[in-house]
C-alpha cells in the first residue's frame, strides 16, 4: 500500500458536481486520515430534530444554530461533539485533535465541560472512506482539500459555509463558488 500524506484537519469542500443529498455542497472537517482510511464530519447540515432528543443534557449548550447537524451518513445512531478549546490546556472531558479544535465526551456532564469551552456542536453520524477511497474521489476531482478556519466548525450559518470557505480561497476557487446549482438554467 502507498503511503497517505495525512489530511487530518483539513477541509473537504464538494466540488458542483458531487452529488447525494449528504454530500451535495457539503464541507467536511477530516478527523482522520490514514492508509485505512478516513472519517469526518460535515459541518453544513443540520437536521431539524434539537439535541435534547438524543442528548437531553446538552441542550441549551450548543452554539447557534441550536442544532443536531448530520455528520454523515455513517453511524447515524451515534453522537459526536466538537468544541473549540481557548488556550492550550484540554478541559476535563475533551481531547484536542488540530488547532484549538477538540472532540468532547458526550458521556461527560455538561456543567464541567462547557465553561471551559468556547463552541459546541454535536453531529449525529459521521462520513467514512475506506482505504484508498478518499484518494480516488480526490483524484476524480470530487473535492477540493482547503485549510479550515475555527469559525468553519461553529458557524452560526451553515447553510453558506460552503460558499464562503471557497470564496476565501480567492482565484479559481472563489470563482467554483457562484457555480449555480443548475447550470442549465443558465
Amino acid at each position: 500500500m502507498q503511503n497517505v500524506d495525512s489530511l487530518a484537519g483539513r477541509l473537504l469542500v464538494a466540488s458542483p458536481h458531487t452529488g447525494g443529498e449528504i454530500f451535495d455542497r457539503s464541507v467536511v472537517l477530516l478527523l482522520q486520515h490514514s492508509e485505512e482510511g478516513a472519517h469526518g464530519l460535515v459541518l453544513n447540515k443540520p437536521l431539524s430534530a434539537g439535541v435534547e432528543r438524543v442528548l437531553p443534557t446538552w441542550e441549551g449548550h450548543l452554539s447557534d444554530p441550536d442544532r443536531l447537524f448530520q455528520g454523515g451518513p455513517v453511524g447515524l445512531d451515534t453522537a459526536l461533539g466538537l468544541v473549540s478549546v481557548p488556550g492550550e490546556a484540554e478541559p476535563i472531558g475533551t481531547k484536542l485533535l488540530f488547532g484549538s479544535v477538540g472532540v468532547v465526551d458526550l458521556d461527560a456532564p455538561p456543567e464541567l465541560v462547557v465553561p471551559a469551552v468556547a463552541g459546541l456542536r454535536v453531529f449525529a453520524g459521521y462520513s467514512g472512506w475506506s482505504a484508498g477511497q478518499l484518494e480516488g474521489e480526490l483524484r476524480a476531482g470530487g473535492w477540493y482539500v482547503v485549510d479550515p478556519e475555527v469559525g468553519d466548525v461553529f458557524t452560526d450559518a451553515p447553510d453558506r459555509l460552503w460558499r464562503s470557505v471557497l470564496r476565501r480561497q480567492g482565484g479559481s476557487l472563489a470563482w467554483v463558488a457562484t457555480y449555480p446549482r443548475d447550470p442549465t438554467l443558465n
